[in-house]
């Protein structure tokens, strides 16, 4: 074979390499806030009885308690813990050599969204206020390709998402706080959007995950992205209330989503056999009870000066995440021990790479995938 044809060959395997394995969609699904303490080992003993954060000790001790952990894991989130671990990998569990964490210097929401989604840090980025984020998500990368237009979408429960994504510029489907769902996508649209109105949420800014999980579903089935994110906000929030109770509870019923949300990728023409799903959150929380309703770092909380007596350090170990993923691009690998700290900065180039792209041309400053749970 002469040179030229050697590089032709060499260079035709080298982009048929890139889709060896891919999927045609991904839906990647974020959980605000949820400590991996809970989701590698159920619930919390030193919370669960504590009365300044439980109402009912009884009854959430008779629905989340054994002394054995891996019970109490299948209890709170079986779907995440158990299908989708041995079915595919899961990351983070930090007792058994598996670890994860947030790039960004804040250990807080937009910094931590920014971070999945755009697979780079901004340390501008700094504060969850309405400000349109000048960096290119993967949505709106994708979004800008023929194939991939009007294929992009986001659903989330915080009001902040749609900055995040930067919706104006960036022209991806965003629909997050209380936005009604379109009346195309859904029989029983009026009906939710009656809904999402007459019942209150216990905030101002985040709705009800219900409300958006079922309209991410309802979008799903009539438009067909290839890359849809679906964002659940719930824990973060009864996290920052103190409530355990709901926390708990909430962690349980986002489990429940996915399993319905495989399940239905599972059943649908189109998904079935070619969608990776991959979960993630964006931040961790404290370790005690003193803080494990709080999250930020040391650098952050030095803005703050009742921020700073009460945590000097910061809320030690909010950097620490999470991750599940299975799907035909996913390895079959369970729990994914690690010699290096996997990075939230990763997720962006493995979504691309599941998807047949080169994150690197896409934007050179994107963080690497993580290639060791890919196939």
């Amino acid at each position: 074979m002469n040179t030229l044809r050697k590089i032709i060959v060499l260079g035709l395997l080298a982009i048929t390499s890139t889709w060896v394995n891919a999927a045609e969609n991904v839906v990647l699904v974020t959980l605000d806030g949820v400590r991996w303490q809970e989701v590698f080992t159920g619930a919390d003993k030193a919370l669960i009885n504590n009365v300044d954060f439980v109402k009912n000790k009884e009854q959430l001790n008779n629905e989340f308690w054994h002394n054995n952990p891996e019970h109490r894991q299948q209890l709170l989130m079986p779907f995440i813990t158990q299908t989708m671990a041995e079915g595919g990998v899961i990351i983070g569990d930090r007792e058994n050599g598996s670890r994860m964490s947030v790039s960004n210097p804040w250990y807080f929401s937009y910094p931590g969204y920014n971070e999945i989604l755009t697979g780079t840090v901004d340390e501008n980025i700094n504060s969850n206020d309405k400000n349109y984020n000048p960096n290119k998500t993967i949505l709106e990368l994708l979004q800008q390709q023929d194939e991939y237009k009007n294929k992009t979408a986001l659903f989330g429960s915080w009001d902040v998402f749609p900055y995040i994504v930067n919706d104006k510029r960036s022209g991806v489907y965003v629909n997050a706080g209380f936005m009604p769902i379109d009346a195309e996508l859904s029989d029983d649209a009026d009906l939710l959007n009656a809904m999402q109105n007459e019942i209150p949420s216990p905030w101002h800014n985040v709705r009800l995950d219900s409300f958006t999980y079922r309209f991410a579903k309802a979008y799903l089935l009539a438009k067909k992205p290839k890359l849809l994110v679906i964002s659940l906000g719930e824990t973060d929030d009864f996290a920052h209330d103190g409530d355990y109770d709901h926390y708990l509870k909430s962690a349980k019923q986002s489990d429940a989503f996915i399993k319905d949300l495989w399940q239905t990728l599972q059943t649908t023409q189109g998904y079935k056999n070619n969608t990776t799903l991959i979960v993630i959150t964006d931040h961790g929380r404290g370790s005690h009870a003193n803080d494990w309703q709080h999250h930020s770092s040391k650098r952050a909380l030095a803005q703050s000066e009742q921020g700073r007596k009460a945590f000097p350090e910061g809320i030690v170990g909010s950097d620490h995440i999470w991750l599940a993923a299975m799907g035909p691009a996913i390895k079959q690998a369970d729990l994914v021990k690690t010699e290096q700290e996997f990075k939230q900065a990763q997720v962006a180039a493995t979504v691309l790479k599941v998807l047949g792209q080169n994150p690197q041309q896409l934007n050179p400053n994107m963080a690497p995938a993580i290639n060791e749970i890919l196939k």
